[in-house]
């Protein structure tokens, strides 16, 4: 058993399995935008998936998904260059952002992609939740909070997610978990728990998409 799944759900069986039928339809590419007036028309619920560069975020959207290769996923930081829609059953759509921090791309072309970020966040009516990704080896770090800031001053339900929680172990995981909730005690658009997952094992892939499928039942 991995460190993620040694932790409770905070979830019921009723609601886990809510999470399960929301993700087992089929997921498709939407759309692809590399700026505010290329991005798709607003129709469902938008879940957007934040975080520095080889976090893990498109290994993440397809272990969530259960498609091995809907997001394409790459060992080079800055692989995803531009906010990528995947479309989902129930109108629900997924976007996957550029990560921020380290590239391998010229400085221009990242301050373009961290403004394109920002800018969504801040405008997109759509916009349901945002899952801010944080890779467990290293926890919060300075970078990430410009884009807390960012979620913070636009009232964006927010919530962190931990990655690559196979990589450690089951102390080091509940150490991580506890300092983060700390940090995001004095963010009131920030949800207060924090979603300890593995794309590897699938570790908390059942909690994330509970935690979905709880916020779009809110919604309706």
């Amino acid at each position: 058993m991995s460190a993620a799944e040694s932790v409770v759900s905070a979830f019921s069986d009723v609601e886990l399995e809510a999470g399960r039928r929301v993700f087992a339809g089929e997921w498709s590419f939407l759309s692809a935008a590399a700026s505010v007036a290329s991005l798709p028309p607003m129709a469902g619920p938008e879940i957007a998936f934040a975080g520095r560069s080889n976090v893990g975020k498109s290994s993440l959207i397809n272990a969530l998904t259960g498609r091995r290769a809907l997001a394409r996923t790459s060992n080079r930081p800055g692989r995803t260059q531009e906010l990528v829609f995947f479309a989902g059953p129930r109108g629900l759509v997924l976007v996957d952002l550029p990560g921020y921090g380290y590239a391998t791309a010229a400085k221009s072309k990242i301050a373009a992609w961290t403004d394109l970020i920002h800018d969504y966040l801040r405008g997109r009516a759509a916009l349901a939740r945002a899952y801010v990704l944080i890779d467990a080896r290293h926890g919060l770090k300075a970078i990430d909070e410009s884009i807390l800031d960012a979620l913070g001053e636009a009232a964006v339900s927010h919530e962190i997610v931990l990655t690559k929680c196979d990589l450690i172990g089951e102390a080091a995981v509940a150490e991580r978990r506890e300092a983060v909730k700390a940090a995001m005690r004095n963010r009131p658009a920030a949800f207060p728990e924090v979603i300890a997952t593995s794309a590897r094992t699938g570790a908390g892939m059942a909690d994330l998409r509970a935690a979905i499928a709880r916020l779009l039942h809110e919604r309706s």
